[in-house]
């Protein structure tokens, strides 16, 4: 797949034009989406990263189609999971919910350049090293059983590091106590100090690359093409504060998303290391040379990736209901467990 830097430069250029449209179209004034505006424009951002999709399909034909389309189900479920952590976050600085757009949409934007950086590098050890395949696959199987074995919850470990990087972050920057407005910097009677909302737009942003430590080695093992790559992440994040709105307590009834992940983190996992095998170049493994071992299709995956999706949203929903029926008869509150 060859891309012009031509092209490199339109698609960061549109994909940033598509944030700023968003800032000033809905952020720059304050206040509390509707249900209605954040279904429209959830529904208007999914459709504009299907239609980018088809535009692959023409340029670059269906196999390139479909590794984009694997990846950016991946990526979007993935940042669905984001959701539980920036709910965490938000509640614990008492971010009023009139502001919190606004820190939502500059934290996502702060995070894609990050995660640029994280894919630049990425792509740079796969093209000088394949064995680095090996390594994305471990991590990515690792990662799997440890959500599995901690029954899927994430939210105490994802407290922990959004803790650590609200320490560093205070460390570092001259910080109020109180907000002002929507203001991201204050001056009250001395020097320029940093409200608490920057403070909480640097915690999101952070926290949101590091999940992307799972997020990177998992999409590289759908596709090994840097564009789309970068093209599947944007496009998932993109819309990202409209969900968090439209979503909302739906957050709280899918109780089994998370083992979702890490049955697709495993399956991704073992993608990647039969794809490494290979390739192997490794003197110890096969003597250097290649592992006749089956890989996986772009098509398979996406089966699989789909279909896990569907099944424990499904579950999550039918059982949720069931334990808030469960709980009314009982007279008690529900509650998320997980």
């Amino acid at each position: 797949m060859h891309v012009s830097v031509t092209i490199w430069l339109i698609t960061v250029v549109v994909i940033l034009g598509l944030f700023v449209f968003d800032f000033y179209a809905h952020v720059r004034t304050p206040h509390t989406p509707t249900l209605q505006e954040s279904g429209l424009w959830s529904a208007v951002y999914i459709a504009i990263a299907l239609a980018f999709g088809g535009v692959v399909w023409w340029q670059w034909g269906s196999t390139f189609a479909g590794e984009y389309f694997a990846g950016y189900v991946t990526e979007k479920a993935l940042s669905v999971d984001n959701l539980f952590v920036f709910v965490v976050i938000l509640a614990k600085f008492s971010v009023p919910r009139v502001y919190q757009q606004k820190v939502l949409l500059l934290g996502i934007v702060m995070a894609l350049v990050l995660r640029g950086v994280f894919i630049g590098l990425g792509a740079a050890a796969i093209d000088a090293y394949s064995w680095v395949f090996y390594l994305f696959g471990a991590f990515l199987l690792v990662t799997a059983v440890k959500l599995l074995g901690e029954g899927g919850q994430e939210s105490e470990p994802a407290v922990k590091r959004e803790g650590r990087i609200e320490r560093a972050a205070k460390r570092v920057l001259r910080t109020s106590d109180d907000y002002d407005g929507d203001r991201l910097f204050t001056r009250r009677d001395g020097p320029l100090l940093a409200t608490p909302l920057l403070v909480v737009l640097v915690v999101i942003g952070f926290t949101d690359v590091l999940f992307a430590l799972d997020s990177i080695p998992a999409i590289y093992g759908l596709t090994s093409e840097p564009y789309l790559v970068f093209t599947a992440n944007a496009f998932a994040l993109m819309g990202l504060r409209q969900l968090y709105f439209l979503l909302g307590g739906l957050l709280d009834k899918l109780i089994y998303l998370s083992y979702g992940l890490a049955l697709i983190l495993g399956f991704i996992g073992v993608k990647l290391v039969l794809h490494a095998l290979h390739e192997n170049t490794l003197s110890f493994v096969n003597g250097g040379a290649s592992v006749a071992v089956p890989e996986v299709s772009t098509g398979v995956s996406l089966m699989v990736i789909g279909g896990t999706l569907v099944v424990t949203t499904v579950a999550s929903l039918v059982v949720s209901a069931r334990r808030a029926r469960s709980a009314d008869r009982a007279g008690r509150p529900s509650g998320r467990e997980r």
